[in-house]
């Protein structure tokens, strides 16, 4: 599907650090629809793309003539945020049709809906779905204070009693997710989506609780950061032979596009799984967080836009 050209009618603020930009087409025609959990891809002046979640407040995703974006102000923005926070009314922006790796569930089970900080803007989406099709439903969305809750009011608006608001300094720290996520029924399924920490924690919860990998939906709100001490390792591709360097300031992924080697990909966060890969030999440095402990500690599969290598060469099943 081609690339969309949109106007931006609005800039707000709406948060400590968040603006919601709202886009429309220029002539004012239907924008294409999408389900809750979706997501476009901005393209920026030096034509790199990042994702930002769709957001939906009144149930419009199936036919809009706007989208909705929430966008968060990264201190350490590589230049997403920051190009994103510099737009102002008037401006044009170049994006994806909607996609979506981080959609609800089919059927009519339960949802428990976690949010953390800007994580919030997917979450948003999936319950004004659930609302709309009067499926039951959780949410739970916490931050580290009032101030830097975007959609806050609206939610509780919105959503009455099935909203909880966990703010980190009156509550003397994070969120708890053990219990809540005791709590829910058997059948429920549950969406996370925050900071890694976050994600690694409801992961843990949900096994300790009995709940299937198949009932546990995540989204990584952050980008692949390179770690202190990084270094560079060499990559071997099973099917030719070649062998390639990672820089230490690059992604596998990045290396082997530079090489003219096609891959599939998605998030570029370590969440969506779709560059997950085999490992046939080498020690994988995973940093990801689709992969359980176990698969981690078979050491057989690598997820090419984050994770990097222990040892000095990896022999990847491409």
């Amino acid at each position: 599907m081609p690339e969309l050209t949109l106007s931006l009618l609005s800039v707000r603020d709406v948060a400590e650090r968040v603006r919601e930009f709202t886009l429309a087409a220029p002539d004012g025609a239907k924008l294409p629809g999408f389900a809750a959990g979706a997501h476009v891809e901005v393209r920026l002046p030096d034509g790199e793309t990042r994702p930002y979640s769709l957001v939906d407040l009144d149930a419009t995703a199936a036919g809009p003539d706007r989208y909705v974006l929430g966008v968060l102000l990264e201190r350490d923005s590589r230049g997403g945020s920051r190009h994103m926070h510099a737009l102002q009314p008037g401006d044009t922006l170049t994006l994806s049709a909607p996609k979506n790796s981080f959609a609800l569930a089919e059927g009519a089970a339960p949802a428990l809906l976690i949010a953390g900080g800007i994580g919030i803007t997917p979450i948003v989406s999936m319950a004004t779905a659930l609302k709309a099709e009067g499926r039951p439903y959780r949410m739970v969305y916490a931050g580290r204070h009032a101030g830097a809750m975007a959609f806050a009011d609206v939610l509780r608006d919105h959503h009455g009693a099935a909203l909880t608001l966990h703010h980190d300094d009156v509550a003397g720290g994070p969120l708890p997710l053990a219990p809540i996520i005791q709590s829910a029924a058997p059948e429920t399924h549950i969406y996370v989506c925050g900071p890694r920490a976050m994600i690694e924690a409801a992961r843990e919860a949900a096994t300790a609780a009995g709940f299937t990998p198949e009932q546990v939906h995540f989204e990584l709100f952050e980008q692949a950061a390179l770690q202190t001490g990084d270094q560079p390792f060499e990559v071997e591709i099973a099917s030719t032979g070649q062998v390639f360097t990672v820089p230490a300031d690059k992604t596998i992924i990045e290396a082997l596009e530079d090489e003219g080697i096609d891959l599939i990909y998605d998030c570029q966060r370590g969440d969506c799984g779709i560059c997950q890969t085999g490992l046939l030999e080498g020690e994988a440095d995973h940093r990801d967080v689709v992969l359980t402990d176990a698969e981690r500690a078979a050491n057989t599969l690598i997820h090419i836009c984050v994770s990097r290598a222990r040892s000095a060469r990896l022999k990847l099943d491409l």
